[in-house]
C-alpha cells in the first residue's frame, strides 16, 4: 500500500470517530453578538430575570430551571410566571440594544452593560455599563435614544448574528 493512501484512510478514520463522539453531545445554546451573552454558555444578561426589573424593580438572578431561548441566547427568569410574560412579550421585557450600553451607542461604541446598572423608561429597560452613564441617561434619556437613534443601525450591522 502506497503511504498516501494509508494516511488518507487514517485520516478519515480519526475524523469518523471526531464525528461519531461531537454528534452526540447535547445542542449549546447559539451565541450571537446582537445581545449581551456569555460566550461559552449563552447566557443573556448574565443570567438576570429581565421580568423582575419590571415586578420586582430589581436586579434579581435567574435560575437554570426557568429557562427560555430566544434570539441565540438563553434567558433565566425566577419563576415561570416571568418565563412566560417574557416570552409573550419580548420586545417589552428584553433589554433595550441587546444589553449594550444605551450612552455608549450614543458615542458610537457598542459596549456590553452590566445588569446591576438599569433605568426602565418608557416602560423599556435599559441596562449600562457603569453607575455614571446610568445617571446621566436617566436625567435626560430623550437626549441619548435620539443620539442612539441615529447610530444604533449601524453599530447592530457591525455584530455578528
Amino acid at each position: 500500500m502506497r503511504p498516501g493512501i494509508a494516511l488518507i484512510g487514517l485520516l478519515v478514520r480519526l475524523l469518523a470517530g471526531i464525528w461519531m463522539t461531537y454528534s452526540c453531545l447535547p445542542a449549546q445554546a447559539a451565541t450571537t453578538e446582537r445581545i449581551v451573552v456569555n460566550r461559552f454558555s449563552g447566557v443573556a444578561i448574565e443570567g438576570f430575570d429581565p421580568v423582575a426589573y419590571f415586578v420586582d424593580g430589581a436586579a434579581m438572578q435567574g435560575t437554570a430551571e426557568f429557562e427560555a431561548n430566544l434570539w441565540g441566547a438563553v434567558w433565566r427568569f425566577r419563576n415561570e410566571g416571568d418565563r412566560a410574560s417574557f416570552l409573550a412579550h419580548p420586545e417589552i421585557y428584553g433589554p433595550q440594544y441587546g444589553g449594550y450600553d444605551p450612552v455608549d451607542i450614543a458615542r458610537g461604541v457598542a459596549i456590553a452593560a452590566n445588569p446591576r446598572f438599569y433605568v426602565i423608561s418608557a416602560q423599556r429597560l435599559y441596562l449600562f455599563s457603569r453607575e455614571a452613564n446610568r445617571d446621566a441617561f436617566a436625567a435626560d434619556p430623550e437626549r441619548f435614544l435620539y443620539e442612539v437613534g441615529k447610530r444604533w443601525p449601524a453599530l447592530q450591522e457591525q455584530l455578528s448574528q
